[in-house]
C-alpha cells in the first residue's frame, strides 16, 4: 500500500515537479557560485516544512526526514539521496519557454532534473514519514562539474555526518535511455579522472633553419604518441584505461617559425587506483626523460580529480530488486561500463553507493541531445518516474538496514 501512495504522491505532485525544474533551468549557475539556487532550495524545502541546513560548501543544502512509524526500530538507520545543483558554461540553443535567462550557463547535465526530483522526493516522503522508521539525509550538492567537486568539500565538512548514513543513492539523466526506463550496474561503473597539463620548452627560430632550433613542437608529438603508448604497453589489458589529449597550444608559431614553447592539455582515466598511481608516474617521468632526450625541457602537472565509481553490489541488487517492484522488470536494464567520471565516487569510497541512470530521452519527439550540448533537453515524463521511484528505494532500504 506505501508503494501505491507513493505512486499516487508522484502523479499528484508531477506539474510541481516540472514547474520546479522549468525554475532551475531558467537560471542556472555555475560551479561554486550556486547562490540563487541554493537559496530556492533552501526556501522549498522551508515551505514543504523539512528541517535543513543551508550553506554547506558554500551553496549546498542538507535536509533531513525523520521517519514517524510507531513500534520499529530505527536507531542509526539513515539512508542519504544526492543531487547536484550546478550547471555549464554553455550557450543553450534550445527554443523552449524555459531556455536559460543567463547567457553562456546552461543546464546540460540534467542537475535541475536531479534537483527538482530530490525536492519532489523530499515532498512525498514528508507525507508518508508516519510510515517508515530511520531518518533520511537530503544532500543538494553544490560543483559536481569542477574540481576538486563539491562533495569531496561537502563529506569534509561532515555532510555524512550527525547523523551518519548506511547508504546513499544518487540518480543521474541518460538521454540514451528511452524515458519510462531505468539502468543500473553494481560494481565498477565509472572511471576515476586526473587531468594533465603538459609544458615543453625549445628554442623557437626560422621554419627553414631547423638546424638551428630545438623543436618544441616536434618534441610534443613524440611525447604525445609515447604516452599512449604508457596504457597500450603497460595496463593489464583487462583494466580500462583512457589517455586523451584535447588542447594543444604554441607561444608564437607559423607557417615558417618554430615557437619556443607548446602546451598541451589532457585527461588520463581508469578503474584501479594501484594503476593510477603507477600510470602517472610513468607519464611524468617518460615527458621529463623525452624532452630531455631532445634536447629540450618538458615537464607535466597532474591534477587529480576524482576517484572511481564504484556500485556497492549488495546495495544496487536490492535497489534493483525495488525498481524492478516500482515499474517492472523490462523498465530496468543493465549499464555497461563508463570512462567519464562523477563526484558522487567521493561518496561510493566512503560507504555503500548505488549510482543509478534515469532514462530521458524521447526519440519520437526528437529528445536525443547527449549530455554537454547545447540542445540537450529531457522529456518531463522522466519526473514522475524518478521522484516516486527514489523515495519508494529509500524507504525500502530503510526497512532492510
Amino acid at each position: 500500500m506505501l508503494q501505491e501512495k507513493i505512486k499516487s504522491l508522484a502523479h499528484k505532485y508531477y506539474k510541481d515537479a516540472i514547474a520546479l525544474r522549468r525554475h532551475i533551468h531558467q537560471n542556472p549557475e555555475l560551479s561554486f557560485q550556486e547562490v540563487e539556487t541554493g537559496k530556492f532550495i533552501a526556501a522549498q524545502l522551508k515551505e514543504i516544512g523539512i528541517p535543513f541546513q543551508h550553506g554547506v560548501a558554500e551553496n549546498g543544502v542538507v535536509g533531513l526526514i525523520q521517519g514517524k512509524k510507531k513500534g520499529a526500530k530505527s536507531k542509526n538507520k539513515v539512508v542519504a539521496l544526492r543531487a547536484d545543483i550546478d550547471a555549464l558554461p554553455i550557450l543553450e540553443k534550445n527554443k523552449v519557454p524555459y531556455k536559460s535567462k543567463n547567457e553562456g550557463i546552461m543546464h546540460a547535465c540534467g542537475h535541475d532534473v536531479h534537483s527538482s526530483s530530490l525536492l519532489t522526493t523530499a515532498r512525498i516522503l514528508n507525507e508518508v514519514k508516519e510510515e517508515f522508521s530511520g531518518a533520511i539525509k537530503l544532500i543538494f550538492q553544490p560543483a559536481e562539474e569542477k574540481m576538486p567537486g563539491g562533495a569531496s568539500i561537502m563529506i569534509k565538512e561532515g555532510v555524512l555526518e550527525n547523523p551518519t548514513p548506511k547508504s546513499i543513492f544518487g540518480q543521474h539523466v541518460h538521454p540514451p535511455l528511452e524515458v519510462g526506463k531505468i539502468g543500473m550496474r553494481p560494481g565498477m561503473y565509472m572511471a576515476s579522472a586526473d587531468e594533465l597539463y603538459l609544458t615543453v620548452k625549445g628554442k623557437g627560430g626560422h621554419g627553414a633553419l631547423p638546424h638551428s632550433c630545438i623543436d618544441p613542437i616536434l618534441i610534443t608529438s613524440h611525447i604525445i604518441v609515447a604516452l599512449q603508448q604508457i596504457v597500450s604497453r603497460n595496463a593489464n589489458p583487462t583494466t580500462p584505461s583512457v589517455v586523451t589529449f584535447g588542447k594543444i597550444n604554441s607561444t608564437g608559431g607559423a607557417t615558417n617559425i618554430i615557437p619556443n614553447e607548446v602546451k598541451i592539455q589532457g585527461t588520463f582515466r581508469t578503474m584501479d587506483e594501484k594503476w593510477r598511481k603507477e600510470a602517472l608516474q610513468l607519464m611524468s617521468n617518460m615527458v621529463k626523460n623525452m624532452g630531455k632526450a631532445m634536447g629540450g625541457k618538458a615537464q607535466l602537472k597532474i591534477v587529480h580529480g576524482y576517484p572511481f565509481l564504484v556500485n556497492d553490489e549488495p546495495l544496487t541488487m536490492r535497489a534493483r530488486k525495488s525498481a524492478e517492484a516500482y515499474m517492472g522488470k523490462n523498465n530496468v536494464v543493465d549499464l555497461p561500463i563508463r570512462m567519464t567520471a562523477e563526484d558522487f565516487s567521493y561518496y561510493s569510497q566512503k560507504m555503500p553507493a548505488c549510482f543509478y541512470r534515469l532514462g530521458t530521452g524521447n526519440a519520437k519527439k526528437g529528445i536525443t541531445s547527449p549530455v554537454h550540448t547545447n540542445t540537450f533537453n529531457v522529456d518531463e515524463k522522466c519526473l514522475k518516474i524518478s521522484t516516486g521511484l527514489m523515495a519508494w528505494m529509500a524507504v525500502e532500504e530503510l526497512v532492510y538496514i
